[in-house]
């Protein structure tokens, strides 16, 4: 592995040198194993190796006002810290932020982590009400924002018992201004000595009643999920560029465009704007990017764009979709178009990041791929028994990465963690050759354009209309292939059919939920099906 960045201990008492983490030792039996000292805090291999490693003036990121240096990033992540303790931010204390993808956003939640804080990306499509729930629930002491979201927070900010400090990315208005505030502060900030256990970041992941779950990650974990992916499959060095459509706030967006490149001394390129087709085509052909992560809804867009105008991808030397599995169709599609694989693959917030994958050259279409060599995996029946070859089975997955809980979720937690396993929710087979091929969801949640979205969170919003007697929600592939939600709908005064009444209830979840779970299709039926006891049969919804 040399060449390859390290990961380094925090800086001892008298400037001792740091010990090195060796990432990535293969052992005689083909195992990696990754060793990490005791205290340990995750910045330290984010930055401090680079810039003791001469790549200080290497560019780390690429955006429309120019190139960030490591030696910037680091400069800023360090005023980011400085200001966030100046406003009362101590180790283990939340930080929220809501902010694009931007240089900015990479410094809050670095420097955040670098003193010990929590920082707690939250998605910039989320509603008021969803802001107002994960406010609540995370008690944060501070909150980075860009002022275009403010309006989002005013509506609950007083009915918080202890708002916290704010700075705005942007107009601040009465709040506190991120640039005046930073360039206040001095450019060299050392990691506390955090222990490798510490929490280090939360993400917010939704679940079956729609409620979203913290997931509490520590600092140690993202070594083992990334480092061996990065590297032994992706190859990712010091000289490749990343570009990612899934945003920063996504687990899949953090690691591509923060862990992944930050952790390889690699660059990556940050845009604010939605990811449509054109606008990422262009960004492909003017920075060209070597490494491309996107989502199968995504790659489907980007060959229709390619349809009628040129593009040049020939930077691009490897492309992962994950999210929710990519149809064979496009795979093809995409590889006679590009040249280029698109490696599936499948990881949780939960997990981290990647767990079962294609590999260069081994790609099945299809299938999600292999599981990587640092995790250990089961596939069991509902009574938890194993299951042979190409049968169905719930997977289970354990591994170093896996995250400590849900916040405030106890019984969640317990039932999503057990022992050292953590029960994915997903069901696969597995063949002799050890592929992967995804079944679908124990549960009812959706994968849409690689985020979950909970059909009775849809059908809550559908019952509120007027019209509206009953609903269900289920998922339907579109022409594409692609799990979109489809809607069964019960109006007050019968059966009625017609696109006015279609896009008046399409209309009426885009005002109340983020755009991506409104349903695609709208089928008005003259009832739900139901058992006894009054659950809907979604199987039967779900029949040809």
């Amino acid at each position: 592995m040399s060449g390859r960045p390290t990961c380094r201990a925090p800086r001892t008492a008298g400037d001792e040198p740091r010990p090195t983490i060796e990432i990535g030792r293969i052992e005689g039996n083909g195992a990696m194993t990754i060793d990490i000292p005791e205290r340990f805090n995750i910045t330290t291999g984010l930055l401090d190796v680079h810039l003791d490693s001469g790549r200080a003036d290497r560019p780390a990121y690429y955006t429309a006002a120019g190139i960030t240096t490591y030696r910037d990033l680091a400069a800023l992540t360090a005023r980011v810290g400085h200001t966030l303790r100046d406003l009362g931010v101590e180790m283990e204390q939340r930080v929220i932020l809501i902010l694009p993808d931007s240089v900015e956003f990479v410094a809050a939640f670095v420097g955040a982590a670098r003193i010990g804080a929590v920082p707690v990306p939250v998605s910039t499509l989320a509603t008021s009400a969803d802001y107002a729930y994960i406010f609540a629930d995370a008690r944060p002491t501070a909150c980075v924002v860009a002022a275009e979201f403010l309006p989002r927070l005013r509506p609950f900010w007083r009915d918080l018992a202890r708002p916290p400090k704010v700075l705005v990315v942007g107009d601040p208005g009465e709040f506190l201004g991120f640039a005046a505030e930073v360039a206040r502060r001095g450019d060299r900030l050392p990691a506390p000595d955090t222990h490798k256990d510490d929490a280090c970041y939360w993400l917010y992941t939704s679940g079956t009643t729609g409620r979203p779950k913290g997931v509490v990650h520590l600092h140690h974990d993202m070594v083992y999920c990334i480092a061996p992916y990065s590297q032994d499959v992706l190859g990712v060095a010091p000289g490749d560029r990343c570009l990612s459509v899934p945003r920063l706030f996504f687990s899949y967006g953090l690691c591509n465009s923060l862990f992944i490149p930050l952790m390889s001394g690699a660059s990556a390129v940050l845009f604010a704007e939605r990811a449509e087709p054109a606008r990422v085509l262009e960004l492909i052909g003017r920075h060209r990017p070597t490494v491309f992560f996107s989502v199968p809804t995504s790659y489907a867009a980007l060959l229709k764009e390619m349809e009628s105008r040129p593009a040049d991808l020939s930077s691009v030397r490897v492309c992962l979709s994950a999210g929710e599995t990519l149809p064979v169709p496009i795979f093809h599609r995409w590889r006679e178009r590009t040249g280029v694989e698109a490696l599936d693959f499948i990881g949780s917030t939960e997990v981290g990041y990647a767990y079962i994958s294609n590999w260069p050259g081994q790609v099945r279409p299809g299938s999600t791929g292999k599981l990587l060599p640092v995790f250990e995996a089961r596939l069991v029946d509902e009574a938890g028994r194993p299951v042979g070859p190409d049968e169905v089975g719930e997977l289970l997955i354990k591994g170093e990465s896996v995250a400590a809980g849900y916040w405030n979720q106890h019984e969640r937690t317990k039932t999503a963690f057990q022992g050292e396993w953590f029960r994915t929710g997903d069901k696969f087979t597995c063949d002799t050759e050890g592929y992967y091929t995804y079944v679908g969801r124990s549960d009812d949640l959706l994968r849409v354009g690689g985020a979950y979205v909970a059909p009775v969170e849809v059908e809550a919003v559908l019952l509120a209309h007027p019209d509206v007697l009953e609903a269900a929600v289920i998922g339907a592939p579109d022409e594409h292939g692609l799990v979109k939600p489809k809607a069964f709908v019960v109006l007050r005064d019968g059966p009625r059919a017609g696109d006015g009444a279609i896009r008046d209830l399409q209309g009426f979840v885009k005002e109340r939920l983020a755009p991506y779970k409104y349903p695609r299709w709208i089928e008005f039926v003259p009832e739900i099906p139901k058992t006894a006891t009054g659950k809907i049969q979604r199987f039967k919804l779900r029949a040809p």
